[in-house]
């Protein structure tokens, strides 16, 4: 059992691996030279091809500046889900510049640290049991979802391990598969030449960090959230993937799975939510104030949660058009 739990903690590790970097050719749609009055025009074509995709697409202006085109990405659907990534990569290859989320940054000392340290991971320190950490109510809950178990080891177990099993076990996301949005768009501005950035760096070893000495009470967040998954039952994934595909934000942001993956590590790292809005904004804005079309992909929540970054960005003066978000 310790093993395996490492195992999931190295796979969740391996989640912050970059995109793979691409070469940051210089196509010479950039020359402002090369720019017609026709730009207009080319915006709202590339707008129209990249909404055939079937996902969430805003278009962020401001004034006679340029345009950015923000995709909202879920990173689980259901193995069978189908979306129409071939839009979307045309609509890169039309672009003059792409957008990605924080790279992250996992080494190997990254991994064999996790791994060397694996027990602190998978076990509660000292001889604690869950019902140390956990409300009456809390613990009725999870001994319920529980009550399938072949033994009790669970109430020894992390919190943050038993919730990636909940949501795995009971609310279908062992069937599901990443639709490798990120992956698409990657390859086609890799075959037009098309330059991309990072809009920030993520730290594996900030994480580890974070991971190895945080308290357990951190992780009862991401527990609770893991059991009303499991309480939703073995359809969360699917429905949040349907609503995702039906341009509904709304939907999509109050899926179970979606709350999870906002408090659990490693997205729901206090520093690195905060963060990752606040470099959004930046990066649309330098985006948006450089000539021609900026498309970027960036998680649904991220940008759509209250507070969020299509909500800061509205705060700074920009015009939002696309799905509403609240």
């Amino acid at each position: 059992m310790k093993a395996s739990l490492a195992v999931m903690a190295v796979s969740l590790l391996l989640s912050l691996s970059p995109v793979t970097a691409l070469a940051m050719a210089q196509d010479n749609r950039d020359d402002p030279e090369n720019l017609t009055e026709d730009a207009p025009s080319q915006v709202e074509e590339i707008v129209v091809v990249a909404r055939r995709a079937g996902l969430p697409i805003w278009t962020v202006r401001r004034g006679d500046e340029g345009v950015l085109i923000l995709a909202g990405m879920i990173r689980e659907v259901p193995k069978d889900f189908e979306w129409r990534a071939q839009a979307l990569e045309d609509a890169v290859t039309r672009s003059d510049r792409v957008l990605f989320a924080q790279e992250g940054r996992a080494s190997p000392a990254d991994i064999f640290r996790i791994i060397w340290r694996s027990r602190t991971i998978a076990i509660l320190p000292d001889d604690t049991r869950a019902a140390d950490y956990l409300s009456v109510e809390d613990m009725a809950r999870l001994t319920a979802l529980m009550a399938g178990q072949r033994n009790d080891n669970w109430q020894r177990t992390s919190f943050l391990l038993t919730a990636i099993e909940l949501i795995k076990d009971k609310g279908g996301e062992k069937d599901a598969k990443s639709p490798r949005i990120e992956r698409a768009v990657e390859r086609a501005a890799r075959r037009a030449g098309v330059k991309t950035h990072h809009i920030g760096v993520v730290r594996g070893n900030e994480l580890v960090e974070t991971l190895i000495s945080a308290p357990p009470q951190t992780h009862i967040p991401c527990l609770d959230a893991a059991m009303s998954v499991a309480e939703y039952g073995p359809t969360a994934v699917s429905d949040r993937a349907a609503a995702w595909s039906r341009l509904d934000v709304k939907g999509v942001l109050a899926s179970p799975v979606d709350l999870a993956m906002d408090v659990c590590w490693p997205w729901g790292d206090p520093e690195v939510r905060p963060r990752a809005r606040a470099e959004w904004v930046n990066a649309i804005s330098t985006a948006i104030a450089d000539e021609g079309v900026t498309l970027a992909v960036a998680p649904v929540r991220t940008l759509g949660e209250a507070g969020g970054v299509l909500d800061m960005l509205v705060a700074a003066g920009f015009e939002i058009d696309g799905p509403d978000w609240k």
